[in-house]
């Protein structure tokens, strides 16, 4: 039987596989190689350094996130319940990104310190996308704002203690559900005046 083609997709994931095992500090592309039994330099005629690689895998996890929330910007629908949704779904990804896998979601945070751009491109399209159902609410005339873009980076900024890694370790107590509901339910009336 043939051995399996390299492709980006299988060194990505070997490489969260890597990091999962080793943490950044440890994980090598020689780790990488043999999680694939390849010699490291087939890894990189893929990605050209480590840093590379590494900034890859960051942005790969950060784009899960990120699909899922362009999914319900892109739904039909009120745009108010749109904008419900997203906001509840980019907390529910972050709260369970930090949940399910700390030891991995260590290990991104770290790469995140590394990868400035990956998470600057981010945050971008989070927030372009927030723009799209804000622009939508005001075509409805449900929602008031004189620039979606600006009225986007402000929600985005508003709501940071539910998506904002440095406040991971709040997203695990009893009352942040409540929280949560009280800063969206702030930032609609707010968006409907």
């Amino acid at each position: 039987m043939p051995p399996e083609t390299l492709t980006p997709e299988r060194i990505l994931e070997a490489t969260e596989e890597v990091l999962r095992r080793y943490g950044p500090a440890k994980a090598t592309v020689v780790d990488v190689a043999r999680a694939l039994g390849v010699s490291h330099g087939s890894v990189y005629r893929h990605f050209r350094t480590k840093t590379a690689l590494r900034e890859a895998v960051t942005a790969r996890w950060l784009d899960r996130t990120s699909q899922e929330l362009a999914r319900i910007a892109g739904a039909e629908g009120p745009a108010e319940d749109r904008l419900r949704r997203w906001l509840a779904a980019l907390f529910e990804a972050k709260r369970h990104k930090a949940g399910d896998d700390p030891e991995l979601f260590a290990t991104y945070m770290t790469l995140i310190g590394e990868s400035g751009g990956v998470v600057d491109r981010h945050i971008t399209d989070l927030e372009a996308q927030l723009a799209e159902i804000i622009d939508a609410g005001v075509a409805e005339g449900t929602f008031q704002a004189a620039s979606p873009a600006t009225a986007a980076h402000a929600v985005f900024g508003a709501t940071s203690r539910f998506h904002d890694p440095c406040y991971a370790a709040e997203w695990s107590r009893p009352e942040i559900g409540e929280d949560f509901e009280a800063v969206r339910e702030l930032v609609l009336r707010g968006l409907r005046n």
